[in-house]
């Protein structure tokens, strides 16, 4: 198991919903013997803030931003990709249904979907790019791979296994590909996922279109989006993900790249 990945996971939990509303529950509640007035706004804030992303409604005010930045693919624009980049992301262990084999989480499924499907457009090649980062035996990459030639008759080029997080993504998949000559690629990720994803790969010096997928912020409102529900809430956890990862990168990696260094 990767360490750089269990504190970073650590640590997203820690600043993250539902944990880091429940401490400052928490902390409101220890504050009020001693400062009533205060500790109580502290603890009703913090239940409030995490009922209203416990919403659908909720998280859409945070997904829509980031997910309106950058349109769904017009075909036309892939005219001149050399190929097509599919990022990982996570892993359900031992499926019984798959004889106990790892398998891709649900929203990677659809990551693959629409790659295969941008495959039969285009007839581009597909680079897989993820590692291990839990210390399994089997990389994300190959996990797709399967799933891409057992479910979706879609072939596979490239398998980048080594990667831990999207940073380390970009620069290994653009090392396979710079290696094969190219640069133009179409990036398959989700929409939420696309903004930090985009800048990153753009910065290992690929020339980027971008495929979203997946999207969660789209579509008019109704009344049950105010009810109160658990993928609602997760949906909230994975939008101030990559808000907060969106702001970590242009911090770090701008630097990186200003760095005697890196020049």
């Amino acid at each position: 198991m990767s360490s750089a990945w269990l504190l970073v996971n650590a640590v997203s939990a820690l600043l993250l919903p539902p944990l880091n509303l429940l401490l400052l529950c928490a902390v409101g509640v220890l504050l009020r013997r001693r400062w009533p007035r205060l500790g109580g706004s502290i603890a009703l804030l913090s239940l409030a803030v995490l009922v209203g992303l416990s919403t659908h409604a909720g998280a859409r005010l945070l997904a829509r931003p980031l997910e309106n930045r950058i349109p769904a693919l017009d075909l036309a624009q892939a005219a001149d990709a050399q190929a097509i980049v599919v990022l990982g992301g996570g892993r359900r262990r031992n499926a019984p249904e798959y004889g106990g084999q790892d398998v891709p989480r649900p929203n990677v499924l659809v990551r693959l979907r629409y790659a295969a499907r941008l495959q039969r457009q285009t007839g581009l090649p597909l680079l897989l790019s993820g590692g291990r980062p839990e210390g399994a035996a089997e990389s994300e990459a190959a996990l797709m791979a399967r799933v891409l030639r057992e479910d979706f008759q879609a072939s596979v080029r490239w398998m980048e296994e080594e990667s831990d997080n999207t940073a380390q993504n970009a620069r290994f998949s653009a090392a396979l590909l710079h290696q094969a000559g190219m640069s133009r690629v179409l990036l398959v990720t989700d929409a939420l996922h696309m903004p930090r994803s985009r800048q990153i790969f753009e910065q290992a010096g690929l020339d980027v279109t971008a495929a979203p997928t997946n999207y969660i912020g789209q579509g008019a409102l109704h009344p049950a989006d105010f009810i109160p529900n658990a993928g609602a809430l997760r949906d909230s956890h994975y939008a101030l993900h990559e808000w907060i990862g969106l702001l970590w990168y242009r911090i770090a990696y701008r630097a990186q790249a200003m760095s005697p260094s890196a020049l």
